[in-house]
């Protein structure tokens, strides 16, 4: 009993300190939301300000060709039509006219339909569809690029279709007993549609549904998480620097002379981190769901337990780092440090599935990435506790790893 006494009385101590300390919690708690809210402001206002993309399409082929029916269709008609984001689509009629300006620079580039296109789709021969774009042009080239595989897309849903009519005519005739008659008779036909000019109306109806809209994601959904890992983060690491502080100022010497058990210790300042961070993801959740429209997810039991679990790890971390550094200002600069390399690695500021592959696999080096891929996973994809095991798994991983390295090199000296 006396143990936990001296765990509480260590824990409350510093507890006090952290509330008389107004920096403190300014940079804990009121920090982290003026962050969020400056950068939102500042990307909200340059978003606004984005200009609409403008893409260019052009055909080689004749003005009876399909490639022209296509160019038509596609071209905007009413840019007040189009949705926020979404390019204008201009056609230019005159192919040659649309390469010189790409040559003098007064156009970035272009989609062109080559000739032979339209006889190609019509045949089911392979074809292709070019991009002339500017050297330096990288995002019209990826735009252009996109617009092509989209069209792609749907001439290949078209060709299967066709296949699938092709292929249950030739099963009807198949089935016994034959009838050549009935060969005969459709056998023209069928030619014809192979060749591109239809008789009559196909065999087989099709029609492509909308079974849902995908809606924008509400940013503070991967925002705010991210940012609460970064923060929880640092401020449980900074907390080493106080550490060092009482172990070189003779503070922690003292509290074992009065009869504090070096475990005691060791229990009761990592409890008040802990209680330290609870406070910060207490705030950080409430501020984000009452100010920020945030939502937890289907499963917002998990995304609290991924928090607490992350409040362990860095706790934990903190005690570690305090083993490792001699002197306050070393502690400081490698919380800082350590932080600030970690958050970007990690995914804290931005999500991790839109980077290289590589550096989503430098993240799981890291506790930043595995806390911000299992929170994604429950606030933007919608997973039950069952998929974010392993994240929850790793994070406690390096807890326990963190833990285990404090536990056998924490000391009271200084010397």
């Amino acid at each position: 009993m006396r143990s936990l006494a001296h765990i509480y009385l260590v824990a409350s101590k510093d507890l006090k300190l952290f509330a008389r300390d107004r920096t403190a919690l300014f940079f804990n708690l009121l920090f982290p939301f003026l962050f969020v809210a400056l950068f939102g402001a500042v990307l909200g206002s340059y978003a606004s300000e984005d200009k609409r993309m403008e893409l260019h399409i052009a055909t080689q082929e004749e003005p009876t060709s399909l490639s022209h029916i296509m160019a038509r269709a596609i071209e905007t008609d009413d840019v007040e039509d189009l949705d926020s984001g979404e390019p204008v689509i201009v056609w230019d009629e005159d192919y040659d006219a649309a390469l010189q300006a790409v040559i003098d620079g007064t156009s970035d580039g272009f989609l062109v339909f080559p000739k032979g296109f339209s006889e190609a789709v019509k045949r089911g021969y392979g074809t292709s569809i070019h991009v002339v774009t500017a050297p330096e042009a990288t995002y019209t080239r990826a735009a252009l690029t996109s617009m092509g595989e989209a069209i792609a897309y749907q001439l290949g849903l078209q060709q299967v279709a066709k296949g699938s009519v092709s292929a249950l005519l030739m099963e009807s005739w198949l089935e016994p007993p034959l009838d050549t008659a009935r060969i005969s008779a459709e056998l023209p036909e069928y030619l014809s549609i192979q060749g591109g000019v239809p008789m009559r109306p196909s065999l087989v109806e099709y029609e492509v549904e909308e079974v849902g809209r995908v809606e924008a994601e509400e940013p503070a959904n991967y925002v705010i998480p991210g940012y609460l890992v970064m923060f929880v983060f640092m401020n449980a690491a900074s907390s080493a620097e106080m550490i060092v502080r009482e172990r070189r100022n003779h503070t922690l010497e003292r509290l074992l002379a009065s009869s504090v058990r070096r475990e005691s210790i060791v229990v009761g300042t990592f409890a008040g981190m802990a209680v330290k961070g609870l406070i910060q993801i207490v705030a950080f959740w409430t501020a984000g769901i009452l100010i920020f429209n945030m939502d937890l997810g289907p499963y917002p039991g998990a995304v609290i337990l991924l928090s607490l679990l992350m409040v362990i790890m860095s706790a934990a971390f903190a005690i570690m780092l305090s083993t490792l550094a001699r002197t306050e200002k070393s502690a400081a600069s490698i919380a800082t440090v350590t932080s600030l390399v970690l958050a970007p690695l990690g995914g804290c500021w931005w999500p991790l599935f839109i980077t290289p592959l590589w550096m989503q696999f430098i993240a799981k080096f890291t506790p930043h990435g595995w806390a911000t891929t299992g929170f994604n996973k429950l606030m933007l994809f919608g997973a039950d506790m069952g998929a974010v095991v392993p994240e929850m798994v790793a994070v406690t991983a390096f807890g326990v790893l963190f833990g285990t390295i404090a536990i056998l090199r924490f000391r009271t000296s200084a010397v």
